[in-house]
């Protein structure tokens, strides 16, 4: 089947694309003529990206499908971001022709002269991510107003940081008292808070959209994987798994599969989120290490036996059957030690180009959600009640004190207790037992905490 092409390298038409269309309209219940509703709430990388997507993929059935991305107004481009900007556009011919075409240049134009200034939410129509300015996407249809853009969607994609969810999902509430149908809720985001009271329990952004919504959690999926969103979209291979209930979770799979972006389903939901949280806490570290020692393979290596030992660990804790984890985990791990924003704010704190003072959204990256991270599997893992038996000294510990690097990492980007460079020192620990032993001990060991997850 011969598809059309799109300027930006996109192929559309073929695949059976408008079946699979068709079949998602069918299953919710989407007369002809009705529009089937898609919405991204947030505009970082990874949900604009998303966005993108099926817009590249699907935008052009326009009497089927609508596709928009909600971001906040009023959030300016600085001169050093648009002159920067400036440059990608005329790197690229095909986006050059298409500002043109769209009488959308000038303005650029005028902003790298300092004579106009821009804005996220106006860039974002033409295709350009804040978060992501390198990697120029279609053009998008972008609404501010929260209210206009979720309250007759059927399917909501949320790209919020984890830290901003509860709170953006509570204002939803408020426009859907009304509806007959509950929207189906798409998570991408990787974060998790704790609550210690009354019993230690972790709170992933799917439980928060259920519980500030008052949408059934059969209607929450999650979706994660090992990949970078500017790769996606530059058309890298790649693949994810979307987690829930099996009545959403399969269509959708199928709904959202490219050529070179596989899409598997499973249902296990909080764990896979709890993992995509967990993995952010060993990034930061991993730069660090990266750059204390200039890059030094053998130092990386080092900390990564450590790091991924204590991840096994707290699997022990968090689920049943841990093993099912181990390659969705490290495969996750991996690629955001090499590329991900978390590694990177790493190793800019270790370089002097960033500091703890500076909060945790970082210009030209977003929400590094590894901080927020690191503070909640620590607090939550202190907790005496989790106690389980230390191997050497034959009495129950805490399990965050069985994770060194956990808590160097704690010390130093929540108490602000010590300095950058004494995540070296959890390595060079004479004391640190074998990783090998914190596995061993964790396999042979009954650990399982259910209530950690909410489970009875």
């Amino acid at each position: 089947m011969v598809g059309s092409v799109h300027v930006n390298g996109s192929v559309n038409g073929g695949n059976g694309t408008e079946e699979r269309l068709d079949e998602l309209r069918r299953l919710l219940g989407k007369s002809e003529g009705d529009l089937l509703k898609i919405v991204s709430i947030g505009a970082g990388a990874w949900g604009s990206v998303f966005a993108a997507l099926l817009q590249d993929a699907y935008g052009h059935f326009r009497e089927k499908v609508q596709i928009r991305v909600w971001r906040r107004a009023g959030r300016a481009v600085d001169r050093s971001t648009a002159e920067h900007l400036f440059d990608v556009i005329n790197s690229r011919e095909d986006v050059l022709r298409r500002l043109i075409r769209r009488c959308a240049y000038l303005k650029y134009v005028e902003a790298r002269l300092g004579d106009r200034t821009l804005y996220a939410d106006e860039i974002l129509r033409d295709g350009f991510c804040l978060n992501m300015v390198d990697t120029p996407l279609c053009p998008l249809k972008v609404v501010t107003n929260l209210q206009e853009a979720v309250w007759d969607a059927d399917i909501v994609v949320n790209g919020l940081p984890s830290t901003e969810t509860r709170e953006v999902f509570e204002e939803l509430s408020k426009y859907w008292k009304e509806r007959i149908s509950v929207p189906v809720i798409i998570s991408l985001a990787k974060g998790i808070e704790a609550s210690l009271d009354p019993i230690p329990r972790i709170i992933t952004p799917t439980q928060m959209i259920s519980s500030a919504a008052g949408v059934p959690t059969e209607n929450i999926l999650y979706l994660g994987g090992p990949n970078i969103a500017s790769e996606i979209y530059n058309k890298e291979y790649a693949n994810a798994r979307i987690c829930g209930s099996n009545k959403w979770r399969k269509p959708l799979a199928k709904f959202l599969r490219q050529p070179h972006f596989i899409v598997w389903d499973n249902s296990d939901l909080v764990t896979h989120e709890v993992m995509g949280g967990l993995k952010n806490v060993y990034a930061i570290g991993a730069g660090m290490v990266a750059a204390l020692t200039n890059e030094s393979a053998t130092s990386k290596s080092v900390y990564f036996a450590h790091c991924t030992s204590e991840m096994i660990f707290i699997t022990h804790l968090l689920t049943e059957q841990p093993e099912k984890l181990a390659g969705p985990l490290l495969a996750d791990t991996y690629v955001t030690l090499l590329k991900g924003r978390n590694a990177w704010y790493g190793q800019m704190l270790v370089k002097g180009e960033l500091r703890l003072d500076m909060g945790d959204s970082i210009k030209g990256k977003g929400m590094i959600q590894g901080i927020s991270a690191v503070g909640a599997f620590f607090e939550l893992l202190s907790q005496p009640s989790l106690s389980v038996q230390h191997p050497e000294e034959n009495k129950q510990v805490a399990p965050a004190e069985l994770c060194p690097i956990l808590k160097r990492l704690y010390r130093i980007l929540i108490k602000r207790e010590l300095p950058v460079r004494d995540i070296l020192q959890a390595l060079r620990d004479e004391t640190m037992n074998d990783p090998r032993e914190r596995i061993e001990m964790a396999q042979s060991h009954t650990f399982y905490r259910p209530s950690l997850l909410g489970k009875p």
